[in-house]
């Protein structure tokens, strides 16, 4: 019985800190251009702790899936996720902020 409890709150303590990780993640930003033919996207955003960017910026950024760009339009204001690769920064999730 007390193994099944530790198990049980192991597995409460990992979903309650991975989801402060992915909210951590999010970045708040403003669309500042969309490019659907190079599946692009201008955000001028703040701080990005995620992506060790400790000052706010205005950057161009690949998207994972040109179907996010439908999601927003110029001007929206954004919480958005990104990753780092070879080519530069890609964004992995965008939603208009609430």
């Amino acid at each position: 019985m007390n193994r099944m409890i530790r198990i049980a709150a192991a597995a409460v303590l990992a979903v309650t800190l991975g989801g402060a990780f992915a909210q951590a993640a999010a970045i708040n930003g403003e669309v500042k251009k969309i490019d659907e033919g190079a599946a692009k996207i201008t955000l001028k955003h703040g701080p990005a702790k995620s992506l060790g960017m400790d000052e706010p910026m205005t950057m161009v950024y690949r998207v994972k899936d040109p179907a996010l760009l439908k999601q927003v339009k110029v001007g929206d204001k954004v919480k958005f996720e990104a990753e780092e690769g070879d080519g530069g920064y890609t964004v992995t999730t965008i939603q208009k902020a609430k």
